[in-house]
């Protein structure tokens, strides 16, 4: 009789060890998370820390307790700073300690959400069904939680694509297209619809930029003029993307007006509603989103104003026979059947590009279940409210100047000395003025706006998507650009030649 050697296995040795030290990071991530606002929003990663980033491979193992210490010195003190209460970046929700526990609990079940016959598609599928009620999408519309707003784009905008071609797309490729296909969006559309745009072969210049209005959102008549145009030189228009909260200064296009455009000119009407989807929970910018229901589809980015742990995005899409026809893809080894753990009525890799999927669903399923969309809408209402309360301290400093309207959550500002200063910075000097506010702001740990150019002019921009946020916060940041303002000017006119 043989004896079987023994097998290593990638489970603990020591599963006492093993939870002594799980509970002990839990305890440390949620000491972590109480205590934000006694560190700095962001800080530089030491040379010396970022060169443990570049040793090889370890082909031995160091355990578990000494990798948990070497993440506490290493990583745990650099985040990028987005969970912090002055944290207003680019468009970035804060997380919750809920969804982080549900990605845990998420990881641990570890299941292949691409179909079969287990929880997590039915998971998956009521989260949908909540956004479509949420949205006031049909029952029978599907759906899809994807990485984010660029995926979500990409997918509705393939499933247009494929319907309104005028031949089969899947079959004979865009090399077989009889004329150009084109695109309509404002000239604030987010840059993940151009990615989208190429990679679906339609190339940059099927993607036609409309200018927009003084408030940022599209000019509905110079659209009107587009797809005239585009039609007489012989272009096949297929789809309008409406901007339910543009990633400059969250302005939302007339949605309503977009959605009779399309219907007048059998067009695919989608909404990028990355940034101000979800804030039909609101019942302040609610009535802003009117149309949004009559959409062919929406992306929408629960990582933001929802505050989903990364990654979470979704995508809807009122036709679920000209979704699954964009993807379906069946073959032997994947074959659907009726019984054991390859049945299952919904099989998510038929509405996407990927097959293996991970359990994102749950996150937002335990995050709704703990909140409640109503404290969601809440939420946001006081966010929209931070705005206009920061707009009117920049309105009150007579150094500082709005840059643009106030939209959603978003507020674009700079400073400008003004009186003895004002007749020698124009806005080149200013674009540079500002910009060493911002690197001062952020390497000071003082607070994370982030930046964006319009008409030509560099301004400082705070979205505030952050649920931890409370007006103290807004009184910094307005007191320290200020502060730090005055600081450059001095030092700049200190440095000046004679």
């Amino acid at each position: 009789m043989t004896t079987e050697p023994s097998l290593e296995t990638l489970d603990p040795q020591d599963w006492t060890a093993m939870r002594a030290l799980a509970h002990r990071m839990v305890d440390d991530a949620l000491g972590n998370l109480e205590t934000l606002r006694e560190r700095p929003v962001w800080q530089p990663i030491p040379p010396d820390v970022a060169a443990r980033f570049t040793v090889p491979a370890p082909w031995e193992p160091q355990g578990a307790e000494a990798t948990y210490a070497e993440f506490q010195t290493s990583v745990q003190p650099y985040p990028m700073g987005n969970i912090h209460p002055r944290f207003w970046g680019w468009y970035m929700g804060n997380g919750t300690v809920l969804g982080a526990l549900a990605d845990f609990l998420a990881a641990t079940m570890n299941p292949n959400v691409g179909g079969g016959n287990h929880v997590a598609p039915l998971v998956e599928e009521q989260v949908i069904a909540w956004i479509k009620e949420m949205v006031g999408f049909p029952e029978t519309a599907s759906g899809l939680l994807v990485s984010g707003g660029s995926m979500a784009n990409y997918v509705a905008l393939a499933v247009a694509r494929n319907v309104n071609a005028g031949f089969d797309v899947r079959a004979l490729g865009m090399h077989a297209a009889p004329q150009p296909l084109t695109v309509y969006a404002s000239s604030e559309v987010h840059s993940c619809a151009q990615k989208a745009v190429e990679g679906l072969g339609l190339g940059s210049v099927g993607l036609r930029k409309v200018p927009v209005g003084a408030d940022y959102t599209i000019d509905l008549a110079a659209l009107d003029d587009m797809i005239r145009a585009d039609r007489a030189a012989g272009r096949r228009p297929i789809a309008v993307i409406g901007t339910a909260g543009t990633i400059n200064t969250g302005a939302i296009d007339d949605l309503d007006a977009l959605a009779d455009v399309c219907a007048r000119e059998d067009m695919w009407f989608h909404v990028d509603g990355a940034i101000g989807a979800v804030a039909v929970l609101s019942d302040t910018v609610r009535p802003l989103l009117r149309g949004i229901e009559r959409a062919d589809s929406v992306a929408l980015d629960l990582h933001k104003w929802m505050h989903i742990p990364f990654e979470a995005g979704c995508v809807i899409v009122r036709s679920e026979p000209a979704h699954r026809g964009t993807f379906s893809l069946t073959p032997e080894y994947l074959a659907h059947e009726t019984r054991g753990v390859a049945a299952g009525h919904t099989w998510f890799s038929d509405y996407g590009l990927q097959l293996s999927r991970q359990f994102r669903a749950l996150k937002v399923w335990m995050s709704v279940k703990e909140h409640g969309l109503s404290r969601f809408g809440r939420m946001i209402d006081r966010n929209v409210a931070q705005a206009h309360y920061f707009a009117g301290l920049v309105d009150a400093d007579p150094q500082l100047e709005l840059m643009a309207p106030v939209g959603l959550d978003i507020v674009c500002f700079r400073f400008n000395p003004g009186g003895l200063d004002r007749a020698v910075l124009d806005d080149t000097a200013l674009g540079i003025l500002n910009k060493e506010i911002l690197m001062r702001l952020h390497e000071e740990g003082i607070a994370v706006p982030s930046y964006t150019t319009l008409h030509g002019r560099y301004c400082l921009r705070i979205a505030i998507a952050n649920h931890r946020s409370v007006q103290d916060d807004f009184d910094v940041l307005a007191r320290e650009v200020v502060r730090i303002g005055r600081d450059v000017s001095t030092q700049s006119r200190a440095s000046a030649p004679a």
